[in-house]
C-alpha cells in the first residue's frame, strides 16, 4: 500500500468501511493518476501535497533558501521540477479544497461554518477565502493541468514525438505554467523530454533550442530526427487548458449555392438590378449553417470554394430560387470578379479583415455532427450604435461659420463645467485623478478638433430599398417627417449631402430591418451615389436631424458637383502597360494609399476654406476617389493626377511661408490639416514634468502648467561624412526623432493660421486655445492640490471596509496580468505569421497586413485570455467604504488603483459635496446655453444636467411655454 493511501485511510472518516475505501483508492494509482479514478475521495486525500508544501514552509522558517543546491540536497530535485511539484501540489491541494467546501456547501452550510470546520492544524482559514472557492471555478482551474496532460498524451500516441518549447504554450492558447504542469505529470507517467539544438537553415553555425516530449522508452537521440517532430500548431484552447480545439479555418460553401447577379442583371426577389444594392447578400432564411443568430443584418465574409469568398451585408431572403441559399449582388460585370480573393499568404486571416470575437458559430448537423458555420461576422447588429458622435472637423469646418462655432463653444462650455465639478471635489487624492485625465483629455482634444455633437446625431449602416424615393430614408430611430442630413467620410464638401424625409411606413424597409433597428436605415441606391459613392457592403452614415420647426440646426447642403455626377474610376483610369502602381505588386507591402490619401484630404480642406471654385473641387474630388480604389483596383492614379492638374491645385492652395521667409509648396496649409500633421521632435524619455514657476526645471519661455518633456539619454548620436572629392572626413551630432503634432507642439494654436487667414481657422484657433489654457490651469491645480494624511487609526476602525476594497482591487488588477498575457500572446503570434509569410512567399507583408493582423491577434487572444471588460472590473464602492476613503484608512497610492478601476459617473457623484450638487455655478450655466443654442430641447439639458426642467427655464430666462 502506498504511503499516500495509508494516511488516507488514517484519517478517513467518511467511509465507516475502510476496505470499501481502499478497493476504491487501490485503482488510483500512484501518485499524479494513472488510471481512470481521479483524485479527490476521502476526507483528505490531498494530505501528501499539504505536506510537501509545509514540510517547505518550515524549511524556510529555519532559514533555508531555494538554491539549486539545497533543493538538490533536500528533495533530489532540478530547481525546475521542484516548482513543478510545488506549483502541483498548491494545485491539486486548492482542488481538494475548493472540492470540500462546495460539498459542505451542498449540505447547507454557510461560509462561516465551513471555515470554522476546514479550519486546523494551526491554519485559519478565513471566511472571505471560502467565499471566493465557492464563487470561483476553481476546481475547473486545479484539473486543467492534468486535462492539458490527457490532451498531449493523446497527441503523442497519435502522432509520436511532440514539440512543447518555447512559444507552444502561446500557440495552444495556455499559460507556460499549466503547459509544465501537464508535462511534469507526463513525466511522472514515463514520457520523457529531451531538449537539444536545431540549426539554423541561413546560419548553420547558430542553433535554435528545441524541447521535445516522446513515447515512453523513447533515446534522447531520435529527437534529432526532425522530419518525426510534430507540432501542435493546429490546437489551441479558450480556457487554459481545460479543452482544445483545432484552429478552426472558415468553413467554406459550394459555389453552387449562390446566385451571383452581375451589373445590369435583375433581382428574381425584387425585379431591381443588381447594381443598384451593390454589396448586399440575400440569405436563405432557416440554413443551419447560415445563420445570422439574433441579428437582422451583420456584415459577414463567407468562404467560397475553398478560394474565394463573398464580402457584403447579410439579410435574410424568402423564395430563393430552388438550390440557391444565397444571392449576392455586384455591379461587376463578370461573376468571377464577384468574388473577393482569398489571402493564401496569410492561412489563418484568408479574409484580410477583423472577424469579431464571436464572430463564428457551430452548429449541429442532420446526422447530429457539430460543424462551423459558414458565416463569419466583422459586425453585426447593434455594433455601430456605440460609435463616437463627435463633430469632425473635416465636415463642420465645411459647414457655415455660426453653426461650427455653436459646437464648438458648446465643447468648450462642457469642459468649463467639467472643470468646475472637479474643482468641487473635497477628496484631494480623488480631485488629483480627475485633475489630470481632464488636462490630458483637452490636450488631445486640441489636435483632434471635434466639436459637440448636434441632438439626435448618430451612425447607421446604410442599406438599399429601392422603393423609397430619392428625398426619403427609412431611420426607425426617429420619428415620421424628420429631415436627416447623411455625412459619410472621408467628408468632400456640402455636395455630398443629402438631406432626406423620414418615411417609417415602406413595408419593404420594414421586413428588412424591423421597426426597431437600433443602426441601421434604409435609402434608394441614388442617394448612396451622392454619398461619394457607397455601397452597401458596411458603409456607414452619420444621420443628423436638420431643418426642425425650431429652425436652429441647418446643415449647409448642395445638390452633386456636375463633374462628379456618373464618374467611374475604374473606367476613367484603368490599369495601363507600365503605369506606376499605388500598391506595389511585387512587394505589396509598399503602399501608398494612406500617405495619398491624407495628402489629397489635406488639400480638399484646404481649398474649400480657401473658397476653390466648382471646378476646382470636382478635379480635387475625382482625384481622390482613383486615389481610394488605386490599390484595391489598380487603377491609374498617376494618370489621374496629371489630368486633374492636382499639382497646379497644390502650388494655388498650399503655399506657405517659412520663418525665414521663404515659400514652402505642398502639405497642409490651414490651421485645420495642420493640426494634425506630423512633426518630428527630438526623442523623449520617462514622465513629462508640469512647468511650475520655482521649480529647477521651470522655463519661463512656456505657459506655466505645461509640459517639460526630457529629451533621451541617447536623442543624439555621431555622424560620419566623408567628403568624396577631397577625402574629408567630418563628424556631427544627429538628433533621434520622434513623432508627434505641430498642433500638440505649439502652444499658441494661432501660429497655425495660414497666410490667408480665413476667418474658420480663427474659430479653431480660439478653440484650440482654450483647450490648452484649460489643460495648463488644470495641471497647475494639480500640482497646488494635497491630499488625506494616511491614518493608521482609521484603517483600524474601517478594517473591514479596507478588507472589502483589498479584495475589490484584487479582482480588479487580475485583469492586469491577463491583458499582458493577450498582448504577449498576440505579439508572438504576430512575429511568427511575419516571419512565416516572408519564408513562403520571399516578400515582407504590408504594412496593412500587419495592422489587421495585429487587430485579430489581440481580440482573439483576449477572448482566450477572459481579459475583463471595463464594466466587469470597476470597483463599487458602498457608503462605509468611502467613509473609509475619507478617513485617510487608503494609502494614497492604493486609493489610485481603486480610483483606476472605479466607475468614474459613480466617483465623482460621491465625491461631488451634497451642497455644491445643489447649487447651479457658472460653468453649468454657461453648457445650458450653449446646449440651447445647438438646438437641445429644455427636457433634453435638464436630463444632460441632472437637475429639473424648470431649473434649467430658470436660468435660461424662458417662460412656462418655452420650447420643449
Amino acid at each position: 500500500m502506498s504511503e499516500i493511501l495509508e494516511d488516507i485511510l488514517t484519517t478517513s472518516a467518511m467511509y465507516e468501511d475502510n476496505e470499501t475505501l481502499k478497493d476504491i483508492l487501490m485503482h488510483y494509482g500512484v501518485k499524479r493518476r494513472s488510471g481512470r479514478y481521479p483524485w479527490g475521495s476521502g476526507e483528505d486525500p490531498y494530505q501528501h501535497e499539504d505536506f510537501f508544501l509545509k514540510r517547505v514552509e518550515r524549511l524556510k522558517a529555519d532559514g533555508w533558501t531555494e538554491t539549486p543546491e539545497n533543493i538538490m540536497s533536500e528533495f533530489g530535485m532540478t530547481t525546475g521540477q521542484y516548482r513543478k511539484e510545488k506549483s502541483l501540489a498548491a494545485a491539486e491541494l486548492k482542488c481538494y479544497r475548493v472540492n470540500r467546501a462546495k460539498s459542505l456547501q451542498k449540505d447547507g452550510l454557510g461560509p462561516t461554518e465551513i471555515a470554522r470546520i476546514m479550519s486546523k492544524d494551526g491554519e485559519l482559514i478565513s471566511e472571505s477565502t471560502v467565499r471566493g472557492w465557492l464563487t470561483e471555478n476553481s476546481l475547473a482551474n486545479t484539473t486543467k493541468a492534468q486535462q492539458t496532460a490527457d490532451f498531449i498524451r493523446k497527441q503523442i500516441e497519435e502522432k509520436g514525438m511532440i514539440d512543447v518549447g518555447a512559444g507552444v504554450e502561446i500557440e495552444l492558447g495556455i499559460s507556460r505554467e499549466r503547459l509544465n504542469q501537464a508535462l511534469k505529470i507526463l513525466q511522472d507517467e514515463g514520457y520523457p523530454v529531451w531538449k537539444g539544438g536545431i540549426p539554423q537553415a541561413t546560419n548553420p553555425g547558430q542553433q535554435i533550442n528545441q524541447m521535445i516530449i516522446c513515447p515512453k522508452g523513447t533515446p534522447h537521440k531520435d529527437i534529432y530526427n526532425y522530419d518525426q517532430v510534430n507540432s501542435l500548431r493546429d490546437y489551441t484552447s479558450d480556457d487554459d487548458g481545460a479543452t482544445f480545439r483545432k484552429f478552426e479555418y472558415p468553413a467554406s460553401i459550394s459555389s453552387d449555392r449562390v446566385k451571383m447577379l452581375l451589373y445590369d442583371e435583375v433581382n428574381p426577389l425584387d425585379g431591381e438590378l443588381s447594381q443598384t444594392k451593390d454589396g448586399v447578400m440575400q440569405i436563405r432564411r432557416g440554413v443551419a449553417d447560415l445563420d445570422l443568430g439574433n441579428s437582422r443584418y451583420a456584415q459577414v465574409r463567407i468562404l467560397v470554394d475553398g478560394d474565394k469568398y463573398l464580402k457584403g451585408m447579410a439579410v435574410y431572403a424568402d423564395d430563393l430560387p430552388d438550390g440557391i441559399d444565397i444571392i449576392y449582388n455586384s455591379n461587376k460585370h463578370e461573376v468571377a470578379k464577384g468574388y473577393k480573393k482569398i489571402k493564401t499568404e496569410d492561412p489563418n486571416n484568408p479574409f484580410g479583415a477583423l472577424i469579431k470575437a464571436d464572430g463564428q458559430y457551430h452548429y449541429i448537423d442532420e446526422n447530429g455532427v457539430e460543424r462551423l458555420g459558414a458565416i463569419n461576422k466583422a459586425r453585426e447588429e447593434n455594433d455601430w450604435e456605440d460609435w463616437g458622435n463627435s463633430l469632425p472637423a473635416q465636415f463642420l469646418s465645411k459647414q457655415n461659420k455660426i453653426l461650427a462655432k455653436k459646437q464648438l463653444d458648446l465643447s468648450l462650455a462642457n469642459k468649463q463645467a467639467e472643470y468646475e465639478d472637479i474643482m468641487a471635489l473635497n477628496n484631494p487624492t480623488i480631485k488629483k485623478h480627475f485633475l489630470k485625465k481632464f488636462a490630458d483629455e483637452c490636450d488631445s482634444a486640441a489636435v483632434d478638433l471635434k466639436a459637440a455633437s448636434l441632438p439626435g446625431q448618430q451612425y447607421h449602416v446604410i442599406l438599399p430599398v429601392n422603393t423609397l424615393k430619392e428625398n426619403e430614408i427609412y431611420a426607425p430611430n426617429y420619428e415620421d417627417g424628420t429631415k436627416l442630413a447623411l455625412i459619410r467620410y472621408p467628408h468632400g464638401g456640402t455636395f455630398e449631402i443629402p438631406i432626406l424625409t423620414v418615411n417609417n411606413k415602406n413595408e419593404k424597409a420594414r421586413k428588412l430591418i424591423g421597426t426597431d433597428a437600433g443602426d441601421a436605415v434604409c435609402i434608394n441606391h441614388n442617394v448612396a451615389e451622392q454619398l461619394s459613392g457607397a455601397d452597401f457592403d458596411g458603409d456607414t452614415v452619420m444621420c443628423i436631424p436638420t431643418h426642425d420647426r425650431g429652425g436652429r440646426v441647418k446643415i449647409s447642403n448642395r445638390e452633386p458637383l456636375p463633374g462628379l455626377v456618373g464618374f467611374d474610376t475604374r473606367e476613367r483610369y484603368p490599369e495601363v502597360p507600365g503605369m506606376i502602381y499605388m500598391q506595389d505588386p511585387i512587394h505589396p507591402e509598399k503602399d501608398k494609399t494612406q500617405i495619398e490619401m491624407g495628402k489629397i484630404s489635406n488639400l480638399i480642406t484646404d481649398m474649400t476654406l480657401l473658397g476653390a471654385t466648382d471646378q476646382e473641387m470636382e478635379r480635387a474630388v475625382r482625384h481622390s476617389m482613383v486615389v481610394i480604389d488605386a490599390a484595391k483596383h489598380k487603377l491609374n492614379y498617376k494618370q489621374s493626377e496629371v489630368d486633374n492638374d492636382i499639382r497646379g491645385l497644390v502650388e494655388k492652395y498650399q503655399r506657405t511661408v517659412n520663418a525665414d521667409g521663404s515659400i514652402h509648396v505642398g502639405g497642409a496649409s490651414t490651421l485645420i490639416s495642420m493640426a494634425k500633421s506630423d512633426k518630428r521632435v527630438v526623442k523623449r524619455q520617462g514622465q513629462p514634468k508640469i512647468n511650475i514657476k520655482g521649480e529647477e526645471w521651470y522655463d519661463p519661455s512656456k505657459p506655466e502648467g505645461a509640459y517639460i518633456y526630457k529629451e533621451a539619454d541617447d536623442a543624439y548620436w555621431e555622424k560620419t561624412k566623408v567628403n568624396k572629392r577631397t577625402g574629408e572626413v567630418t563628424k556631427e551630432m544627429v538628433p533621434r526623432t520622434q513623432s508627434s503634432t505641430k498642433m500638440a507642439e505649439t502652444d499658441d494654436p494661432y501660429s497655425l493660421i495660414s497666410a490667408h487667414k480665413n476667418q474658420m481657422e480663427y474659430i479653431y484657433a480660439d478653440y484650440a486655445s482654450s483647450l490648452k489654457k484649460m489643460a495648463n490651469s488644470a495641471r497647475v491645480d494639480y500640482v497646488k492640490t494635497g491630499k488625506i494624511a494616511y491614518s493608521k487609526e482609521a484603517k483600524k476602525t474601517y478594517a473591514k471596509e479596507v478588507k472589502s476594497l483589498d479584495d475589490k482591487l484584487d479582482i480588479a488588477l487580475v485583469n492586469a496580468p491577463k491583458e499582458r498575457d493577450a498582448q504577449r500572446k498576440a505579439d508572438f503570434y504576430v512575429d511568427s505569421e511575419i516571419k512565416n509569410y516572408k519564408e513562403r512567399t520571399g516578400k515582407d507583408i504590408s504594412k496593412g497586413d500587419e495592422k489587421k493582423m495585429r487587430q485579430q491577434a489581440i481580440v482573439r487572444y483576449r477572448s482566450q485570455t477572459k481579459t475583463l471588460s471595463r464594466r466587469e472590473r470597476n470597483i463599487d464602492i458602498t457608503d462605509k467604504e468611502w467613509e473609509a476613503i475619507q478617513a485617510g484608512a487608503i494609502s494614497e497610492n492604493k486609493l489610485n488603483k481603486i480610483l483606476a478601476n472605479a466607475d468614474i459617473d459613480a466617483l465623482r457623484k460621491r465625491a461631488m459635496p451634497k451642497e455644491t450638487r445643489r447649487v447651479v455655478t457658472d460653468g453649468q450655466i454657461g453648457r445650458m446655453q450653449a446646449m440651447r443654442n445647438s438646438n437641445y430641447t429644455i427636457a433634453q439639458i435638464a436630463d444632460a444636467l441632472g437637475i429639473s426642467s424648470s431649473t434649467v427655464k430658470k436660468y435660461l430666462k424662458e417662460g412656462a411655454n418655452g420650447n420643449d
